[in-house]
C-alpha cells in the first residue's frame, strides 16, 4: 500500500504517535521519527519498525527550534532520499485553569502544536512538492470544542486545525493537507480511569478510542484518493455529539 513511501512522524516514540509510526511501517513505509526526550523509546519503536522489514530512523528534533528542525529534516532525506508523507503528531498537552495560564505556558503550547507543525511542514515542503505528498495533522476535538481547563490547548489545536485547511489550499495541487482530531482515547493511563469512565458513559459508542483507531484514520488520509485534501476528521465515537 505504501511501500517505497518514505513517512515522518514526529513524536512517533511512544503513544499514538508510534502506533501511527508502526501501521504506517506496516502498510509498506519507511518511517522516520522524531523524539526529543523520550530516546529509549524512540530507538525501540524505531527496531520494531524495522522488524517489519522497511527501513527506519530515528531522530532528536526539538520542534521549538527552526534549525533542529531544518536539520532533521535533512537527515531524514539524505536516509532515505525522499520525503512521501509528514504526520504532525508531536504537541503539548496542558491542564490549567485560565487565571493561572501563563505567558511562558500559552507560548510553549502554541510553539509545538502550531508553530512547530508549520515550520516542519515548510522544511519538508520541497521534497513533499515533488513527491506529491501529504500531511497529516493530529488536531483534537478540543479544537473544536472548548474545554474550560485547557484553553491554550483549544486554542492551539484551533489554529492546528485552521493551518490545515490555509495549507491545503496553498499547497494544492501538490499536496494534500488533512487534520485526525481525536476525542477521549485510552492509551493504558491507570491513573485516568475514573475520568475515562465518565468520558465512555457519555460517548454515543459507549466506549473510548484507542491509538489504532487513531493510526487508521492517519492510514486513510496516507492513502485516499488525491481529491480529499483540507479536511478534518473527528475520531471521538460521537463525543461530540452530545
Amino acid at each position: 500500500m505504501l511501500s517505497g513511501k518514505c513517512a515522518v512522524v514526529t513524536g512517533g516514540a511512544r503513544r499514538i504517535g508510534r502506533e501511527i509510526a508502526l501501521t504506517l511501517a506496516q502498510a509498506g513505509a519507511d518511517v522516520a521519527l522524531t523524539y526529543l526526550e523520550s530516546a529509549s523509546e524512540a530507538h525501540k519503536t524505531a527496531g520494531e519498525i524495522s522488524a517489519l522489514g522497511v527501513r527506519a530512523l530515528a531522530t532528536k528534533c526539538d520542534l521549538r527550534d527552526p534549525a533542529a528542525i531544518r536539520s532533521a529534516a535533512q537527515q531524514m532525506v539524505s536516509a532515505f532520499g525522499r520525503i512521501d508523507l509528514l504526520i504532525n503528531n508531536a504537541g503539548s498537552y496542558l491542564t490549567t485553569n485560565f487565571e493561572q495560564i501563563s505567558i511562558e505556558d500559552w507560548d510553549a503550547v502554541f510553539a509545538v502544536n502550531v508553530r512547530g507543525a508549520f515550520l516542519i511542514t515548510q522544511a519538508c515542503l520541497g521534497e513533499l512538492r515533488r513527491n506529491r505528498g501529504r500531511v497529516v495533522n493530529i488536531g483534537s476535538l478540543g479544537g473544536l470544542r472548548p474545554w474550560a481547563t485547557h484553553v491554550h490547548y483549544c486554542a492551539s489545536k484551533a489554529a492546528l486545525h485552521m493551518l490545515t485547511q490555509a495549507s491545503a489550499k496553498a499547497l494544492a495541487p501538490e499536496v494534500m493537507v488533512n487534520c485526525v482530531a481525536p476525542g477521549m482515547i485510552d492509551q493504558g493511563e491507570g491513573e485516568r480511569n475514573e475520568l475515562l469512565r465518565r468520558f465512555a458513559e457519555k460517548t454515543p459508542m459507549q466506549k473510548n478510542g484507542s491509538a489504532a483507531d487513531i493510526a487508521q484514520a492517519v492510514l486513510f488520509f496516507a492513502t485516499c484518493p488525491e481529491f480529499v485534501t483540507g479536511q478534518i476528521l473527528t475520531v471521538d465515537g460521537g463525543l461530540a455529539l452530545t
